[in-house]
């Protein structure tokens, strides 16, 4: 595992009215969440690799669908992917410094918690190239649909 990186299991209660997750505990994690954002994506989109230079991190979570999370040390070179969402019900806490992104493996809805609030006159959105040779195994479509910003990062 990349340091820093944790995989929180999410515990499903289940009844004839249908299944509840605990997804966030605060206490749990090692910095509190200031903002949460919802994203839905095709099957075949990857989002990132993104990374932030002043902290923040985020909290993903897969709550329908199926995503591979792609996490890149960008000092290190070691990376890893993990399956998460319907059938590997996990959140997984990125530090920020750590390139991330996810790959869409089904069409799907995903959640981020963040530790900072989005500031658009000075965005802390760095990115890197999905195809970064370090990483570029772990997705499984060699032609994701992008978007410009992660396009621009390739080029």
């Amino acid at each position: 595992m990349i340091d820093g990186v944790r995989v929180l299991p999410l515990r499903r209660f289940e009844d004839e009215r249908g299944w509840f997750y605990e997804l966030r505990r605060e206490s749990e994690l090692p910095q509190p969440t200031r903002q949460t954002n919802i994203s839905f994506s095709r099957q075949g989109v990857i989002r990132g690799l993104h990374y932030h230079e002043r902290g923040q991190s985020d909290l993903f979570c897969c709550l329908s669908g199926n995503a591979r999370v792609v996490v890149l040390d960008r000092d290190s070179g070691e990376a890893m992917s993990l399956d998460i969402g319907d059938g590997n019900p996990v959140a997984v806490w990125v530090p920020g410094h750590h390139a991330h992104g996810f790959e869409a493996l089904t069409d799907l809805l995903f959640c981020y918690h963040v530790t900072e609030e989005y500031d658009p006159d000075h965005p802390d959105e760095l990115g890197l190239c999905w195809a970064d040779p370090r990483v570029k195994h772990l997705w499984s479509t060699p032609s994701p649909i992008l978007s410009e910003r992660d396009l621009a990062a390739c080029s």
